[in-house]
């Protein structure tokens, strides 16, 4: 008998011996024990993650300053700063919703009617919106207000303590599953003359936006599922409007009604908290495409180096106008770039994952990060940013209430401490 079959049959001898010892152990009296430790399967129904993992969404009333435990829906912030690849999952994807709760909405009994400017007006249950071709697509959302300069108290003790969640954490991406609009609009029949609609949730605000037929008739979409699954009530359960790329203010949640017309409606969100006032008496209305914007989230604000050597620099780039083509990082304050690695999938109008190794010395860095997208748009310094808007750098050191922070999209550096410690070094 040649050795190599000799070594075969030991194998599957001893493989036969362990499988005994496998089924010996099922049955026997003393797995019991193990049997008893197990948890009751109805922690399994619906999956809960580990008891060692603890990272949540962070409440805040009117934003800034941060206030653990708020329970209203004034916002919520996504934790970036433990954010794995580029899907934020439900649980922790950041909320807005003004203040007002989610509805208890029966799905069987909840309708989208679709009328206005249209030669069919028509109404639709859920179930009848199902029925049509549904496609998923990865998209962010933004808030408007995400990663205002100097927050709405112009603390700059508050702006150098503030980590990544507090800075941007009212940005989040899914898979979001649902029927183009374009498809819904193509069944009512679009008049000739319209060009706007006027989406409508069900909440008890009525939150109204208007937006241009161009953008519905694009790539907005009304959509039933996030992540596999349906919605959440906080993200606009049984149904929700999403306008890819556009300021979160337009993606109407619990939505009932779609109004076609031939101007905008100038709703509250439109005509008072949302035109972006300037400090030269002047307004901007109706600004929707967020800009090209990245964040390193780690290392991060709030975090601590342990020693030198080696790290990943890992973050996240997006922007409303299209794919993310190019992320460069700084570790010296932007006096030189490197190109970092670009991680796939790279979609549309969806997060990217970012990451560029380094090496720390010990000694003091900035660490920043810009992005480019695939139209050629590039994430702007802060100084760019108020050359661009026409203000001087005091303009962002204002309150957010007193200062439009609205769109900020500008490069966000993080100081790294010759302790290993990281703070915010924006202002």
């Amino acid at each position: 008998m040649s050795a190599k079959r000799s070594a075969r049959r030991q194998f599957l001898k001893n493989g036969a011996a362990l499988a005994g010892f496998a089924a010996g152990a099922i049955s026997s009296p003393s797995r019991k024990l193990f049997a008893a430790d197990a948890p009751p399967a109805d922690l399994h129904a619906y999956g809960q993650r580990s008891h060692f993992e603890n990272d949540a969404r962070v409440g805040s009333i009117a934003m800034w300053p941060i206030v653990p435990g708020a329970q209203r829906d004034y916002g919520f912030r996504s934790p970036l700063q433990d954010s794995m690849g580029i899907i934020t999952p439900a649980p922790l994807h950041f909320i807005i919703s003004h203040g007002h709760e989610p509805p208890d909405i029966d799905p069987r009994e909840h309708r989208v009617m679709i009328h206005g400017m249209v030669d069919r007006p028509l109404i639709f249950a859920l179930d009848e919106i199902k029925r049509l071709p549904s496609v998923s697509r990865l998209h962010f959302l933004e808030c408007h207000g995400n990663s205002a300069a100097a927050g709405p108290t112009g603390d700059p003790r508050k702006v150098a303590s503030a980590n990544v969640q507090e800075t941007h954490g009212l940005t989040s991406c899914s898979i979001w599953t649902g029927v183009p609009l374009s498809l819904l609009l193509g069944q009512v029949g679009v008049q000739k003359g319209a060009s706007w609609i006027v989406a409508e949730g069900t909440e008890e605000g009525k939150h109204t936006k208007s937006i241009p037929i161009e953008k519905a008739m694009d790539d907005c979409l009304v959509v039933f599922g996030q992540n596999g699954e349906a919605l959440r009530p906080e993200q606009g359960y049984p149904l929700r409007l999403l306008v890819p790329g556009w300021q979160g203010i337009n993606n109407v949640k619990w939505l009932r009604r779609i109004y076609v017309v031939d101007q905008p409606y100038m709703g509250m969100m439109e005509s008072t908290k949302y035109p972006s006032p300037r400090l030269d008496g002047k307004s901007r209305w109706f600004e929707s495409e967020m800009g090209p914007k990245s964040v390193i989230t780690r290392p991060s604000g709030g975090q601590q180096l342990s020693s030198r050597g080696f790290y990943e620099i890992t973050g996240l780039a997006w922007s409303g106008g299209g794919a993310i083509r190019r992320v460069e990082v700084s570790a010296d304050g932007g006096r030189t770039w490197k190109d970092a690695q670009l991680q796939q999938p790279i979609a549309p109008k969806a997060h990217t994952r970012f990451g560029l190794a380094w090496t720390w010395d010990g000694g003091e860095a900035v660490l920043q990060s810009r992005c480019t997208d695939d139209q050629g748009h590039v994430q702007p310094t802060i100084a760019g940013l108020a050359k661009f808007w026409g203000v001087d750098m005091d303009y962002f050191r204002l309150p957010a209430t007193s200062a439009d922070m609205g769109n900020f999209n500008a490069i966000q550096p993080w100081k790294v401490g010759r302790d290993g410690s990281i703070s915010n070094a924006l202002l």
